[in-house]
């Protein structure tokens, strides 16, 4: 018995070393060794199923990609019929989350449809389109929603009483690189509650405004849906590319950065930057591309 389990632990630590693409993640280490802060990244090219593992499975903030699974609670409710897709909403001046948010800049008793505030939450990660929708959706709901689609960590933190001290260390969500990888996969598979709510998530998620450092280092004319989270401790991006040889997903989550300004060489952000194009070049080495001279200038988002 004793020799049976050790040859399946052999054959499954065979496995992992097969799948695991060991070039790649020997230039993704040399890029992180030296970031001030943790990083984790997870990376799965969906064609040859070769990943790489850099902190995969460490808890991470998910700051605003959280959303992501906030859009798959609602999507959810509708598919249930519970709410409907184009449902007209009455927005409130106390949904207010104060900074500068398109949908906070609304008067008392407005009008909009749920379609444009979940476009909001996604394509501008506005923040009040976002706790807006997890109202409606309800926390809880949407943990149960997440637990039952197998997902161990990626939690909604933020306003459900049970969860506040996990709150108190992560913030508004918690999760790994490797499970949003997996919540992409999904929803590039169909598989996040049904094929037609997982359509019309991609073609949200692929309309992103803040574009300026992962997706700035992919072709403009490469589909490649994506979401961002960024907190003063903790920048992070998750990327689905639709590239020419094969799809790849990628996250890149950091935490504890020693640089916390909000500017252009924000240190996290150089590195999300550096994962992205170091990526594309190595799953599409043939690619003469690169970012045009001088667009830093039309990269200046906020």
């Amino acid at each position: 018995m004793k020799q049976l389990l050790s040859i399946l632990l052999l054959l499954t630590t065979l496995t992992t070393f097969a799948q695991t693409d060991q070039k790649l993640t020997a230039q993704l280490q040399s890029l992180t060794k030296k970031f001030n802060g943790q990083a984790g990244i997870y990376v799965q090219n969906l064609k040859t199923g070769r990943t790489v593992e850099i902190n995969a499975d460490t808890l991470f903030p998910t700051a605003s990609m959280i959303k992501v699974s906030i859009l798959g609670g609602l999507m959810d409710k509708i598919e249930k019929d519970v709410m409907q897709y184009n449902q007209k909403l009455v927005y409130r001046d106390s949904l207010l989350y104060p900074g500068e948010d398109i949908l906070g800049s609304f008067k008392d008793k407005d009008t909009i449809q749920l379609s444009k505030v979940a476009m909001l939450m996604i394509t501008m990660s506005d923040n009040t389109a976002s706790t807006w929708l997890q109202k409606l959706v309800g926390g809880d709901y949407i943990n149960t929603w997440l637990e039952q689609n197998g997902f161990k960590v990626m939690r909604v933190n933020s306003r459900i009483p049970t969860r506040r001290p996990i709150w108190e260390v992560y913030g508004w969500g918690v999760t790994t690189p490797r499970e949003m990888c997996r919540l992409f996969t999904m929803i590039r598979e169909g598989k996040v509650v049904s094929t037609a709510a997982s359509e019309r998530m991609y073609r949200m998620l692929n309309r992103i405004y803040w574009d300026d450092k992962a997706l700035s280092q992919i072709p403009p004319y490469v589909q490649a849906i994506s979401k961002q989270g960024a907190v003063d401790a903790s920048k992070s991006e998750t990327v689905m590319v639709n590239a020419p040889h094969g799809d790849y997903v990628f996250s890149i989550i950091t935490k504890n950065n020693k640089d916390q300004r909000w500017a252009p060489d924000n240190e996290a952000g150089l590195l999300i930057k550096k994962v992205s194009a170091l990526l594309w070049h190595y799953f599409e080495p043939n690619s003469k591309w690169k970012p045009a001279a001088g667009v830093d200038k039309y990269m200046l988002n906020e």
